[in-house]
């Protein structure tokens, strides 16, 4: 299948390209387009999840010989017809009962991109049109991470990996929660560890008259040079007559005989 050269690849699809006139809407997919061994037929493999974290898969083979055959999902259709029209355009029909319940047509645009147009019926009998806009991957994920290219039922395959994608959703955000909540705690940490080093720093860069005793409440001045003052005597206690310009805070020795800043 020469023709089907320019189709074989992963697509991407780009939600914001797409246009949906019928079904549910998706937040992200992806296409998957190969061929059998012998190289007869066409497997084309879709993944996609919705708005609302649903998530589906489907897969089905197509024969590109103009001819019906027998299609897999009996629920949606009897069989399946597609050809490929030229080297950048493939059409697929899906019929149940002899009648077309819907059509594809895959084209490769000018700029590279994968287009697909499903036309099709409502169960109401309305027609509809739906436009889908892919672009090539450069690599495969190896879960469901987008909307396939067929709006078909999930199948038992389809339901299996639902519940598996769901599953591991649950477990990678409660891990990528506990981390964040891990990072939170170091940074809150490291910003608690800085700013004591800065006090210590002031601290023993000070005034003393005295030896501090760990876990012992101290208040620190700033004079009126600039310089700092570390007393035993509260503001309070001042009362507004210290030899100091101002009140800096009240500060507390740590076993590790760093500063820490406390209530005064």
């Amino acid at each position: 299948m020469v023709q089907a050269y320019n189709f074989l690849a992963a697509w991407q699809l780009f939600p914001e390209k797409c246009d949906y006139q019928h079904g549910t809407v998706p937040k992200s997919g992806n296409c998957k387009m190969d061929t059998d061994p012998a190289g007869h037929q066409l497997i084309i493999t879709s993944n996609w999840v919705t708005l609302d974290n649903s998530a589906f898969f489907s897969e089905y083979r197509l024969t590109p010989d103009d001819n019906d055959h027998p299609f897999e999902n009996q629920d949606m259709a009897d069989t399946i017809r597609g050809a490929f029209v030229n080297a950048s355009c493939l059409e697929i029909t899906f019929l149940k009962n002899q009648v077309q319940v819907l059509h594809l047509r895959k084209e490769i645009l000018a700029n590279g991109y994968l287009k697909i147009t499903h036309r099709g019926n409502t169960p109401e009998g309305n027609p509809f049109t739906n436009t889908e806009v892919y672009h090539k991957q450069l690599s495969v994920l190896p879960y469901a991470s987008s909307v396939g290219s067929v709006a078909i039922r999930p199948t038992e395959e389809g339901a299996i990996k639902h519940k598996a994608l769901l599953a591991m959703e649950q477990q990678t955000d409660m891990q990528l929660d506990q981390i964040r909540q891990q990072i939170e705690l170091l940074a809150r940490q490291a910003q608690e560890l800085r700013k004591r080093k800065e006090l210590s720093l002031m601290i023993y860069e000070a005034k003393l008259n005295f030896q501090p005793v760990i876990g012992q409440t101290y208040y620190l001045y700033e004079k009126k040079d600039g310089s700092h003052l570390l007393s035993l005597v509260s503001p309070k206690e001042w009362g507004g007559n210290g030899p100091f310009k101002q009140f800096v805070s009240a500060v507390k020795l740590l076993a590790d005989h760093t500063w820490m800043e406390v209530d005064a």
